[in-house]
This record gives structure tokens, C-alpha cells and sequence, in this order.
């Protein structure tokens, strides 16, 4: 399937119908370096703030904490986008702009563990500039910018750490999560399916954690729900290109693709 006929077959069908879902880091916005200094790419804001009234629904669903996408992608103040939904930290968390409320947010005495000693831990595996993100619910391992075999060599300590301490090892592109939340991003996807009336569900994702909504889309088309799975490409990780119904390059791609959209839904903004 070609983006064009992508964006026809979702028009055709009824867009006040329509959930269009995504995933944050490596779809709305770039990989970078530092993972506090992400931003959503600017025309793929402006598309959604101009969707956010056409379509049935919006969502993000992530494993960034909400109040770090919210800070980074600006939403709460896009007029367009008074109907957002986001699922934070996998679905662990929940928040809408209807309410403005953050749910779930609870902090495990773990979480607080990895925080002080993993940076010994990773310095004595190979690994002492690997950086350490406390995300609340759990700790995210970057090891972009590591020395050659260095990210390599921490993946089975940090496994067996996650096992001992019965938490979910979630890897991904340059970054392993310990998570003490067992819930997934299909747990996350019916979660807000559940809340609207839609008959087309589309989930954009880059990475292994987003398997799951592809699985949740699976099941939807199973009873009957049409669906679109997208998939943000990069060169670090092509796992998903096999179960992708659309492959984009990247998040250019992704914005790309949305503009078009925004401009057949919404065609008096496309003409200004």
C-alpha cells in the first residue's frame, strides 16, 4: 500500500470514524541523543492540530511518562487537539485533554533501587556512559553514543536484573526499559478503542514495544474493525516492517503523511 492510497482509503471511510494513534520517540518525533530534548516534528503538530476536530479520535501511546509528552510536544495548549487522548509509560498512565488529569502515576520503591545502582552496576558491566532515565514507573538504559560492544554486553545483565526483580524488560532502539508495570501498548490501544465509537483504527509506530498494538489491531480486525497498521522505518530496527500494512521513512515520513491527510480532511486550511 502506497501513503497516497493510505490516506484515500481513511477519507473514503468516514473520517469522524477514525482513531488514529501513535507512538511518540521515532514516529512523531526524531531519535535524539538526549531523550529530554525530543520534539515532535512541526508539520506533524500543525496536522494533527488540524485533525484533532475532523477525525474521531487522536491518541499517542508511549512509553515516555504523560507529563514528559505533554512538555515536549506542546498538546495541551493546540486548540485543535481538545479531544487528545494519551496513554503514558506503555498505558500505564492515562490522560486526556477533557480532563487535564494524569491517572495511574503510582511510584514503586524499585523504581528508586535501579535509580541509585545501576550506574555502578552498568560501569562494572562495560558500560559506564550508558545513561540512566528515571521515568517513575520504571528506568529507561540509553546506550547511544556507548562504546563499540559496550550496549552488546549490558543486554544480559539487565535481563537477569529485570528477571530477579520481577520486572518487564522491554528492549528497544538503543535503549533497554526495566518497567515494573506488566501492561502493554495492546493493554494501552483497547483501553482507548473501548472509550469511542470509531470503525477504523490506524496505530503508527518505530520500535519493538509497539508490537503489542499491532497484536490489538489484529484482534480489532478480527471482529470486524478495519484497520491500519503504520510503521515509522528506520535502519536500527525493521521488525515491524513485516506486519505493517504502510512503511514511512521515519518521522519525515510520518509528517509527510499526515499533511496529506490534514489536507484532504480538512481541504479550506490546505487552500490558505
Amino acid at each position: 500500500m502506497t501513503s497516497s492510497d493510505a490516506v484515500r482509503q481513511l477519507v473514503s471511510a468516514d473520517p469522524s470514524g477514525v482513531l488514529l494513534a501513535l507512538d511518540f520517540d521515532g514516529t512523531l518525533a526524531p531519535i535524539v541523543d538526549d531523550p529530554t530534548a525530543a520534539a515532535v516534528h512541526p508539520r506533524s503538530l500543525a496536522a494533527l492540530d488540524r485533525l484533532g476536530s475532523r477525525l474521531g479520535g487522536i491518541a499517542i501511546i508511549t512509553g515516555r511518562p504523560v507529563a514528559q509528552v505533554l512538555e515536549l510536544g506542546s498538546f495541551a495548549s493546540r486548540p485543535g487537539l481538545q479531544a487528545l487522548q494519551v496513554r503514558g509509560q506503555y498505558g500505564a498512565e492515562r490522560w486526556s485533554a477533557a480532563t487535564g488529569i494524569v491517572e495511574g502515576a503510582e511510584r514503586f520503591d524499585v523504581v528508586d533501587r535501579l535509580v541509585a545502582d545501576l550506574p555502578d552496576l552498568l560501569t562494572a558491566w562495560g558500560a559506564p556512559g550508558a545513561l540512566v532515565e528515571d521515568k517513575g514507573l520504571g528506568v529507561a538504559v540509553h546506550t547511544r553514543g556507548l562504546a563499540p560492544g559496550a550496549a552488546e554486553s549490558i543486554i544480559d545483565p539487565l535481563r537477569e536484573l529485570a528477571r530477579s526483580l520481577d520486572l518487564t524488560f522491554e528492549p528497544g532502539r538503543q535503549v533497554v526499559e526495566l518497567r515494573a508495570a506488566s501492561i502493554t501498548k495492546a493493554d494501552a490501544m483497547h483501553d482507548v478503542v473501548g472509550g469511542l465509537a470509531v470503525h477504523t483504527v490506524v496505530f503508527a509506530g518505530d520500535d519493538l514495544g509497539d508490537l503489542p498494538a499491532y497484536d490489538a489491531l489484529d484482534d480489532l480486525a478480527s471482529r470486524g474493525v478495519s484497520t491500519l497498521k503504520v510503521f515509522s522505518a528506520s535502519t536500527e530496527q525493521d521488525a515491524l516492517v513485516a506486519r505493517a500494512d504502510l512503511v514511512l521513512d521515519g518521522p519525515d515520513g510520518v509528517a509527510d503523511w499526515l499533511t496529506d491527510l490534514a489536507d484532504l480532511v480538512d481541504p479550506v486550511d490546505a487552500a490558505v
